[in-house]
């Protein structure tokens, strides 16, 4: 069982910046990647990035690609996103996410049932 607690949210005008912390416990050593979704009101979870726990491969989703950065300290099991620039648009209930699954294929990671635990979401909110 893993454990992903996210913390970070908030409201920010256009063109800020937020940070998001996600925190796993439990058995972390059976993940693979862990990755960021979001779900604005009235729309389906989409995927914003992934990294792959090992080797820190990334992938980003092509709406954030230059303006939001992933990193991870293995330390702590933390991950973080870095969101600048941020748009409107961006608004939504950002979720972690942590898959103990291992695919191939890296487009995989980008649904959501690649993962098995899922946080609770932290909202942010991007003023115009």
């Amino acid at each position: 069982q893993v454990h992903v607690v996210e913390s970070g949210g908030g409201l920010v005008q256009a063109g800020g910046s937020l940070r998001l912390s996600c925190a796993a416990s439990g058995r972390t050593s059976s993940m693979y990647y862990m990755g960021w979704f979001r779900q604005a009101p009235g729309k389906e979870r989409e995927f914003v990035v992934v990294i792959r726990w090992s080797t820190g491969i990334i992938n980003y989703t092509d709406s954030v690609k230059g303006r939001f950065t992933i990193s991870r300290d293995n330390a702590k099991n933390t991950v973080y996103l870095q969101m600048n620039s941020l748009k409107p648009e961006d608004t939504a209930l950002y979720y972690c996410a942590a898959s103990t699954r291992l695919d191939y294929s890296s487009s995989y990671y980008y649904r959501r049932e690649a993962y098995d635990y899922w946080g609770q979401g932290t909202q942010v909110t991007v003023s115009s």
